[in-house]
């Protein structure tokens, strides 16, 4: 009967539920409370994340967002461009005539101009000593003396058999050896005319003369040098004081050029700027460098030095294209790239071709139509797809962010 009432009364009392020692009666049977709790704990937290997740802060979004990396963006349009080549090259002259020694050589015994000098046509530049050939000179006029003297007495021979041949004193036999010993006597002073004339022209070719009409840029010889054909140059002269600048540009640039095509070239040290054409075009690419040379005449002055450096500014025509700012072009092993934000401020890569790069930005020749949103600066941190944070700036100032 007792067991019975505290089974009842166990089950009555909310506050016996909870008990887990031993009954009355002595035995210990444990009740599942710890099984209880822990049920109730997990419902509360059940209960607590439900309410966390629908009574969120409603200003989460907006501290995301602002966590998401600020970047300038602007819509580039479409600008006319103005085509600009920048170059640098050296200075030299467009025509450079070595001039060195044509004859035997010898002692220089005088040297009549120097470099910077304006020379003609065949005017003198040097005198070789010449001692040997005169005497030579003299010996040839002296055989043509003595050629001559034979050629006379075989004519007044052939005269006089002439006049016997017709009383029947000689026959015609003599006359045609007579005949003979004239002729040859006739060629034996041809003979050594000939030989004179070369000796003159050996003489002459000891003058270093000047080959045509020019500035003489250098010289390498001094009185008392001995020279000869092995000595190479011993003078430059510029062809008519033209000059020119040897551009050296990437093979894209040079397929912008055209014979005659106007240049500014600004030697290094001067500031003077000169204009010249472009008269040559080089027809081969270095395949070491991907570099071709423009080559630009000008007028002589005296600031352009052969063998200077300078730089020079090519217009290549305008073209119609959106204009960025350097920054704002990326590049990797496929090209140049650009990031471009979406309508829901993502960033994504976008391939484009440039164009030109002018003093105002560079012109894209395709991958973009001008009205995205273009990345203009920190590209380089941003990875495809990141959110990012926009600022809008002008067209008009995205240009001058160079």
């Amino acid at each position: 009967m007792s067991e019975m009432n505290v089974e009842a009364k166990v089950k009555s009392d909310p506050a016996a539920q909870s008990y887990d020692g031993p009954y009355e009666g002595g035995d210990a049977q444990p009740f599942p409370r710890r099984k209880v709790l822990i049920g109730a704990g997990a419902a509360l937290l059940a209960i607590g994340g439900i309410w966390a997740y629908t009574h969120r802060n409603p200003g989460g979004d907006a501290a995301r967002a602002n966590q998401a990396p600020l970047v300038t963006v602007s819509a580039p349009g479409i600008a006319t461009v103005a085509g600009t080549i920048n170059a640098s090259g050296v200075l030299a002259a467009r025509h450079d005539m070595p001039v060195g020694v044509v004859g035997e050589g010898g002692t220089v015994v005088q040297v009549l101009v120097e470099p910077g000098a304006w020379v003609k046509r065949g005017q003198l530049l040097a005198v070789i000593d010449r001692q040997v050939q005169n005497q030579q000179q003299a010996s040839s006029n002296a055989n043509i003396g003595v050629a001559q003297a034979d050629a006379r007495i075989a004519q007044a021979n052939l005269d006089r058999g002439l006049k016997l041949v017709a009383n029947g004193f000689i026959s015609n036999a003599d006359i045609d050896k007579l005949t003979a010993v004239r002729d040859a006597a006739n060629a034996r002073v041809r003979v050594a005319q000939a030989q004179s004339g070369e000796m003159q022209a050996k003489i002459r070719r000891l003058n270093i003369v000047a080959p045509a009409d020019g500035l003489v840029l250098d010289r390498a010889l001094e009185v008392g040098q001995v020279v000869s054909p092995g000595n190479g140059v011993l003078f430059r002269i510029a062809d008519k004081g033209e000059m020119e600048m040897r551009a050296r540009l990437s093979e894209s640039n040079l397929a912008h050029l055209a014979l005659g095509q106007e240049v500014k070239v600004r030697p290094v040290g001067s500031e003077r700027e000169f204009v010249g054409h472009v008269w040559q075009v080089s027809p081969v690419i270095d395949p070491a460098t991907r570099q071709g040379v423009a080559r630009i005449a000008l007028p002589y002055d005296r600031d352009i030095r052969p063998g200077g450096f300078a730089s020079a500014e090519i217009r290549s025509g305008s073209m119609a294209a959106p204009l960025l700012p350097e920054s704002a072009l990326q590049a990797d092993a496929q090209g140049s790239y650009v990031y471009v934000v979406t309508g829901d401020n993502k960033a994504v890569r976008r391939r484009v071709k440039v164009a030109m790069v002018t003093e105002k930005g560079v012109a894209i020749a395709s991958g973009l139509s001008g009205v995205e949103r273009v990345v203009l600066r920190a590209g380089a941190f941003l990875t495809e797809g990141e959110t990012v944070n926009p600022r809008s700036q002008p067209p008009q100032s995205s240009s001058k962010q160079n």
